[in-house]
């Protein structure tokens, strides 16, 4: 008679055991630092600091300010390229925080995770 797989005895051998409670500190770890990275807020401007706008890590807009003199009634469409460009610089910076933290507790595990 053939021996089926498994390991003797039926339970996990201590490697395994060590594996799995490294990945569930692993998970906790990654669980605190995307709620960390939540509370944060990334500013950028654009137009030389005619629109400055705000965003949470959780990529939300929360603040635009706009100075006065970016205000040009005939060109519209100047002010509100300037607005797209802050709102999607202040993504890439909460992008870049969000992928710098998580990375560090990858460290090489790539897209394993």
């Amino acid at each position: 008679m053939s021996r089926r797989g498994g390991f003797p005895g039926g339970g996990m051998p201590g490697n395994m055991n060590n594996l799995m409670k490294q990945a569930q500190r692993m998970q906790r770890q990654m669980a605190e630092k995307q709620e960390e990275l939540e509370g944060k807020e990334y500013t950028a401007t654009s137009g030389g600091g005619a629109v400055e706008v705000t965003v949470s890590g959780k990529k939300e807009l929360t603040k635009i300010n706009i100075s006065p003199d970016a205000c040009d009634p005939d060109d519209v469409e100047i002010l509100q390229d300037m607005i797209i460009a802050a709102v999607n610089e202040a993504m890439k910076q909460a992008d870049e925080a969000s992928q710098a933290a998580m990375g560090s507790l990858t460290g090489g595990l790539g897209g394993l995770i």
